[in-house]
């Protein structure tokens, strides 16, 4: 499956949409994308990952680039994530800054 990638920001809610794989060989765009949002009064990140198959320490990177550069204090969901990707985001120690959660109701 190829990568895609959806990133949208609604007031202080960047929505990001993720599927197909995420590593070193889409990691650099997708953060590109989320550069545009830095400057922008975030206060909730959610990556919707139900349709993300796999993810590489690059991948990591980037949802850690987002948290730092687009909102420090922001609260960071990751929703309906498959068991590959949470294995891969457990093993990280990402879940210690990140709401895990099957849906989400903003």
């Amino acid at each position: 499956m190829e990568p895609k990638f959806s990133v949208e920001c609604q007031g202080n809610l960047a929505k990001i949409e993720l599927c197909g794989r995420l590593d070193a060989n889409n990691a650099g765009v997708f953060q590109e994308e989320l550069k545009k949002l830095i400057g922008s009064a975030v206060d909730r990140i959610v990556f919707y990952a139900r349709d993300l198959e796999y993810i590489s320490s690059a991948g990591l990177r980037v949802i850690i680039f987002a948290k730092q550069k687009i909102g420090a204090h922001a609260n960071v969901y990751l929703i309906g994530a498959q068991e590959a990707v949470l294995n891969t985001v457990k093993m990280s120690g990402l879940d210690n800054f990140m709401f895990i959660q099957d849906t989400y109701s903003e």
